[in-house]
């Protein structure tokens, strides 16, 4: 059974990863591997025997496949998925039947009524107790914008989810009680805060809309699910920048090293006579490595601006104050007047977001392509010197 778990691991892995629409930002593998944390964490709290866990774990695995076919019935088209995953994989026809009737237990308006199906029902719902609870369902509600056209207010998204969770959800299991209600009580009392200070931030607005009027570019507040995604991805390529200089300094640091050894132990003995065969193959040597050096400084080395601009290109929304390297060399009271022209211009401020991530994935582009040239020089060097030294000993030992 642990095997066929690992297959059902690495199955759903590669089905969500390759064929699930990336407009599905909530009931994507984070949810699932989420769902399999939670289930086996209830299973061994409730006590559970080894087989009854390890379906319970085969089920959460699966139960949100279908949406790699469809919305609607998406249990029903899990279920599909999984009795012909499973039973290529022969496991046991009673097996198949009890993760087939985990998997349709997720459904919101189904009733659990075994403990198996109570346990991947609360697991299925498990971030309403947890910390991140408001960013999830963020995520939740760009996902239904995105794939079923689903659009909502602000103030009819809390009462959506205010409504949910103190009328129509509850834990089945003791132990998910004890785990996530106390969290589930501060997750709604953060909802009534939010929706407080909606209404309240509502009614001033009203009050001011006359006198605001004229500020037709003033800034809204973007969604999380936008905040989300530029924090995520400034993250991910910061992270991919690090790992390119990781490994240029990698380079650079072998290199030197093969430098520092060639200089002192062969080249001493070159002024020989009897080592003149020996020169051919040390200069390919030396000249790979010099030049492998030289190209993992390039990967790494810092490329600066001018570190100014002017009123007139902040005016025409030319210069992207995200970046240092625009203004570095300005004044402390020219730069606070430009971000404040721009946190008041809503297009302006996405503008210089998205100018932000597309410099540096150029800067990320030219990295990579150097790197990739350096280690192919490297590894080129490598096998061409070692070919002259051993053509070169075997001249004079023919000699």
């Amino acid at each position: 059974m642990e095997k066929l778990i690992v297959e059902t691991k690495k199955f759903t892995t590669k089905l969500l990863n390759e064929k699930l629409d990336a407009s599905f930002l909530y009931h994507n593998l984070t949810h699932t591997q989420r769902v399999v944390e939670k289930s086996i964490l209830l299973a061994d709290q409730a006590g559970l025997d080894e087989l009854e866990k390890n379906i319970l774990t085969l089920a959460a695995w699966l139960h949100d496949t279908g949406y790699t076919n469809s919305i609607k019935n998406h249990e029903d088209e899990s279920v599909k998925i999984a009795m012909q995953f499973l039973k290529e994989k022969d496991c046991p026809e009673d097996h198949i039947d009890t993760i087939c009737m985990l998997i349709r237990a997720t459904k919101m308006e189904y009733s659990p009524k075994t403990q198996l199906e109570k346990i991947i029902k609360d697991a299925d719902c498990s971030h309403i107790g947890s910390k991140s609870y408001l960013e999830v369902i963020e995520l939740l509600k760009k996902e239904w914008e995105l794939t079923s056209n689903k659009h909502l207010s602000e103030m009819a998204w809390l009462d959506e989810n205010i409504n949910f969770l103190s009328t129509k959800h509850r834990f089945y299991t003791t132990e998910a009680a004890l785990n996530w209600d106390k969290r589930k009580g501060k997750n709604i009392a953060e909802l009534l805060k939010a929706k407080k200070k909606l209404d309240t931030e509502s009614r001033k607005l009203n009050q001011k809309k006359d006198a605001l009027s004229f500020k037709k570019n003033k800034i809204e507040m973007p969604e999380r699910g936008i905040e989300t995604m530029f924090r995520v991805t400034l993250k991910n390529h910061m992270h991919l920048s690090n790992i390119a200089d990781t490994k240029a300094n990698i380079l650079l640091s072998v290199n030197a090293i093969i430098i520092s050894m060639v200089l002192s132990n062969l080249v001493s003995k070159l002024d020989n006579a009897s080592n003149a065969y020996l020169i051919l193959p040390t200069v390919i040597f030396v000249l790979f490595t010099v030049v492998s050096i030289i190209l993992s400084i390039l990967a790494t080395r810092p490329n600066i601006t001018s570190g100014k601009f002017t009123k007139d290109d902040v005016a025409k929304k030319k210069v992207n104050l995200l970046f240092f390297g625009n203004f570095h060399k300005m004044s402390l009271n020219d730069f606070e007047w430009a971000m404040g022209e721009m946190m008041e211009d809503r297009d302006y401020l996405y503008s210089s977001m998205k100018k932000d991530l597309y410099f540096l994935g150029l800067v990320l582009d030219k990295k990579y392509k150097i790197l990739r040239l350096t280690y192919t020089v490297f590894m080129v060097g490598i096998i061409v010197s070692v070919l002259a030294f051993a053509i070169a000993f075997q001249s004079v030992d023919l000699s």
